[in-house]
């Protein structure tokens, strides 16, 4: 439907909010306000169920159907009781008025509304009729706001689910850093005496070192020693190796004399 059919106005094209059980309320009303208007009721279905509900029996309504196929007709004020299934099916409608056109939309109808903007290119303006509003949503139930537990509290909740379960207090199976006399305890000695080990049979524990010495060779030149050879440290003959030994093989010398300086003719 081209744009330049359309002969109302954006100030004279207006959505009504209103639940579907009181359209029919809303259209009669919208009907004695206009009574001196030419007035058109267009629906997507079931006209006749429209008409018997109207106080003025003399508008007329009628079907997008039969709304199409009559190319003549015309009117001042169209009311769009519903939305058609198709966007370009209301454009058919909006060309059939000429002063005025109002959309009684229920609020599951805004989606359909949508459509028809995108092709109109412009928004609608919507309005809201005391009385005719959509249902307010029932407030959602508020729920208190519990505050964080202390450390001291979820021990003590613990507590008491541990003893609820098993019918038994709860024994704490750790120990405090502090005895009774407030001395400090030796948890490492503690852990010995519990294992049954003695203090001095620890694997880790440090010992003291022999000093390593020269035995002498064994039979194919090699030197012994008393503990670990070492060999990369000391020479077959148990001295101690240098930091750094001198290189077996010397590179090539060059001699580089200079050159004496040319005498001035």
């Amino acid at each position: 439907m081209p744009s330049d059919s359309i002969n109302v106005k954006p100030n004279n094209h207006r959505v009504y909010q209103c639940p579907n059980n009181r359209k029919i309320e809303l259209l009669n009303k919208i009907i004695s306000d206009n009574d001196k208007t030419n007035i058109l009721v267009a629906c997507s279905g079931e006209p006749q169920t429209i008409l018997d509900a109207l106080e003025n029996k003399n508008i007329k309504v009628l079907e997008d159907r039969e709304l199409i196929k009559d190319k003549s007709l015309t009117c001042e004020t169209l009311i769009s009781y519903d939305l058609p299934i198709k966007n370009i099916v209301y454009m058919a409608r909006l060309s059939k008025a000429t002063q005025k056109a109002v959309i009684l939309l229920d609020e599951s109808e805004q989606k359909d509304l949508y459509q028809i903007e995108m092709l109109l290119g412009r928004a609608i303006k919507q309005e809201v009729i005391p009385g005719f509003e959509y249902a307010k949503p029932a407030p959602k139930p508020e729920f208190a706001v519990k505050k964080p537990l202390t450390k001291e509290e979820i021990k003590e909740v613990a507590k008491k689910r541990y003893e609820e379960k098993t019918g038994e207090p709860q024994e704490k199976k750790y120990d405090k850093p502090y005895d009774k006399t407030g001395a400090k305890k030796d948890f490492k000695k503690d852990f010995k005496k519990d294992s049954g080990k003695p203090e001095s049979a620890g694997k880790w524990d440090k010992q003291k070192k022999e000093t390593n010495k020269f035995l002498g060779k064994d039979e194919n030149g090699k030197a012994i020693f008393s503990g670990k050879s070492g060999e990369r440290n000391h020479r077959h003959d148990g001295s101690a190796k240098e930091k750094f030994d001198a290189p077996k093989k010397v590179g090539r010398t060059i001699n580089i004399k200079a050159r004496e300086p040319k005498e001035e003719k």
